[in-house]
């Protein structure tokens, strides 16, 4: 199975190619802010399947660019599914809990009602919409707090931010599951053969890690797992204002993903490791 990705210096696109030999294609090669381009792309491949890994996912800067958002976020994914299902080829697409208000305390189903809070989450809904629409197999897989060893991520931030400073102020009123890009990679890889080999049925899926925990949590964990010493306090999210609003409840019930495919939430912390042991070693 020749699988084509869109994006190669991404989170999820890296650890794509470390997991499969895979046809990773650059912004130089395949520009989302040119749908068209991208469409032909796959109007001309030999692959059997599409996964769009690339993504604008700037949060704060979405909101005084949301038109260029959109058209990366949406107007190309949107373009690319119809290319695809006009040549029978499954089309995956990685979407975000961003698309929810973030209200409440339970983990949303992929049937809950969306309703984005910012400008990055309205264009992700738009390319979610965009690919259901375009009528071919497909699935759109929800995930966040995506973290690596490579890339901008909290992980990363938090070991910078570590070595510089004794005492940390996080925010601990959002709830969320961590996710490890190369577990999101391993499951995009298993759902496209399912999906290549009809084994499975189009849909939006939902994915992250387990168990849920509060950004101050998660900061923390890293720490203890990194032997870092820091003092971390708790803060709610109005006392670091952002120009996006971020949600505050990003659990998601993947029971969805387990059922179709027997891919089970990851233990976050089984990962987290293996990214800390992974930087380690680049030091």
């Amino acid at each position: 199975m020749r699988v084509l990705v869109f994006g190669k210096t991404g989170q999820v696109a890296m650890e794509l190619q470390r997991h499969a030999d895979v046809i990773a294609l650059d912004r130089s090669q395949a520009n989302l802010s040119d749908p068209k381009a991208c469409a032909k792309i796959i109007e001309q491949t030999d692959a059997d399947v599409i996964i769009n890994a690339a993504a604008y996912t700037a949060v704060d800067g979405a909101e005084t660019d949301e038109a260029t958002a959109k058209i990366i976020n949406a107007d190309a994914p949107a373009a690319m599914a119809r290319a695809a299902a006009a040549r029978g080829l499954p089309f995956l697409h990685i979407s975000t809990d961003y698309v929810f208000d973030g209200s409440g305390t339970q983990a949303r189903k992929v049937t809950d009602t969306t309703a984005p809070i910012n400008a990055y989450g309205r264009t992700k809904l738009l390319g979610e919409q965009g690919v259901v629409a375009a009528g071919g197999r497909y699935a759109i897989l929800r995930t966040s707090w995506v973290f690596s060893a490579h890339g901008a991520n909290f992980v990363k931030t938090m070991l910078r931010l570590g070595k510089e400073r004794d005492a940390l102020n996080i925010v601990n009123d959002q709830i969320g599951g961590p996710t490890a890009a190369a577990d999101i990679a391993a499951t995009l890889l298993k759902m496209a053969t399912a999906l290549h080999d009809g084994k499975a049925q189009s849909g939006i899926y939902q994915y992250t890690g387990a168990p849920d925990i509060s950004w101050e949590g998660f900061a923390m964990a890293i720490f203890a797992h990194a032997g870092v010493n820091v003092a971390v306090t708790g803060i709610p999210s109005s006392a670091y204002p952002t120009p996006a609003a971020r949600p505050l409840n990003s659990r998601l019930d993947c029971s969805c993903t387990e059922n179709m495919f027997d891919i089970p939430r990851p233990d976050w912390r089984v990962s987290l490791a293996d990214v800390l042991q992974e930087l380690r070693k680049t030091r």
